[in-house]
């Protein structure tokens, strides 16, 4: 099971590469444009798109990685049996808050599916297109949180000892 969630990371990572490649080629071929006197309408709506999934679509490979914003120095400051206490308290919590946006931005897809709701630019895209990128992310990444919740109350190790990322699968 790990290792298919690893590799569902791994592949959400990729997709958020993807999307910032999109966003390289929206800026350009405005820019380009702009030079040939072509006007590139909804390019940088469709960049804004791009941003949006590519960022929330990276969260889950992030956080696998170890890179996120963490409290580590204030954890590794602790003695052990308290350090875990304090890493299933922050990763509670996180499972709480991410479980929530999780919810939400499905909830947000599913209506904007439901109204037939459109983006208000030039180009009218069904706004539960772009919204997924979203949805998707915020999904996976509490998937994340809750299999590393998961695997420090199995007895696995606190990610904030001494190297800061005591996972070697990912």
């Amino acid at each position: 099971m790990r290792k298919a969630l690893s590799l569902l990371y791994r592949a959400c990572g990729a997709l958020a590469g993807l999307f910032m490649v999109a966003i390289a080629a929206f800026i350009l071929f405005e820019i380009g444009g702009g030079l040939f006197g072509y006007v590139a309408r909804s390019a940088d709506e469709f960049a804004g798109y791009c941003m949006a999934s590519s960022s929330f679509l990276a969260l889950a490979y992030t956080f696998g990685a170890g890179e996120h914003i963490r409290v580590s120095l204030f954890l590794q400051r602790l003695p052990p049996r308290s350090r875990r206490v304090a890493e299933f308290w922050c990763l509670a919590a996180g499972s709480y808050l991410s479980g929530y946006l999780a919810w939400f931005s499905v909830k947000m897809v599913y209506v904007s599916w439901q109204l037939n709701d459109v983006s208000q630019g030039l180009v009218a895209t069904p706004l539960w297109i772009p919204q997924l990128g979203m949805a998707v992310g915020s999904t996976v990444f509490f998937i994340a949180v809750l299999e590393r919740l998961a695997d420090l109350l199995l007895g696995g190790a606190v990610l904030s000892d001494a190297d800061g990322d005591a996972r070697t699968d990912r």
